[in-house]
């Protein structure tokens, strides 16, 4: 079977990471959690008073970049991959509501788009890798063998990151953070630089009502079918 590169897209709060991260281990892949990127520069942004309330201050962070440095590693007592930010382990602080509710604006900056996608695509030189994001199958790697675009109803992704939160013992708001999801789908459609869309030669995946493991199941057999000589 060929070594492919595999591209997933979507809207947020869809299980995107979840998903790319348990196909990745599946197949023997590298899991690339491009979104984790974006949230790291936001964290990096506000931990350095980069953010006036939602305001970002766009001149400072652009001349800032260099000092970002962002990496995965693997845990090996658990087996899952976390995010670092210059060495430091920030898996749990960059999916804070605080992060939530600043990285569109992040993420719409044209030097930051152009220096994140830059490092994906070195990811991606040797292929064998999964990576997620919003613009992977257009933008980053356009000739990806496969794509998958994710989608599922707002209130549906809502529910989950609600859950998801509280499991963490994070206090949320449903009704806050349905309007974060809400507002997050317009910023990623309508940014001028690589906004969300489907890919014309992309599968789409629905996962509105699908357990885990079916969506699991789906997505290891389309990758088998994109791998065969």
């Amino acid at each position: 079977m060929k070594t492919i590169i595999i591209a997933i897209d979507g809207y947020s709060s869809c299980g995107k990471s979840t998903m790319a991260k348990e196909l990745a281990r599946e197949l023997g892949y590298i899991y690339v959690d491009t979104g984790a990127m974006y949230r790291c520069v936001t964290l990096y942004a506000i931990e350095n008073g980069l953010f006036s309330g939602k305001s970002l201050d766009s001149d400072a962070l652009e001349q800032r970049m260099d000092e970002i440095e962002i990496g995965f590693q693997r845990d090996e007592a658990t087996g899952k991959a976390y995010a670092t930010l210059n060495g430091r382990n920030v898996e749990d602080a960059i999916r804070s509501m605080s992060v939530s509710e600043r990285v569109s604006m992040v993420a719409k900056q044209p030097y930051v788009r152009q220096k994140l996608v830059e490092q994906q695509q070195g990811m991606g030189r040797n292929k064998g890798i999964v990576m997620d994001g919003r613009d992977i199958g257009t933008t980053v790697f356009p000739a990806a063998e496969l794509k998958i675009f994710v989608t599922a109803s707002a209130e549906v992704r809502a529910e989950r990151r609600f859950k998801e939160l509280i499991d963490k013992g994070v206090e949320a708001n449903y009704s806050e953070i349905l309007a974060n999801v809400k507002e997050r789908d317009y910023i990623d459609s309508h940014r001028a630089v690589s906004p969300l869309r489907m890919a014309n030669d992309a599968l789409l995946l629905d996962n509105s009502h699908m357990s885990i493991a079916e969506q699991h199941q789906w997505l290891v057999d389309k990758a088998k079918e994109a791998m065969k000589d």
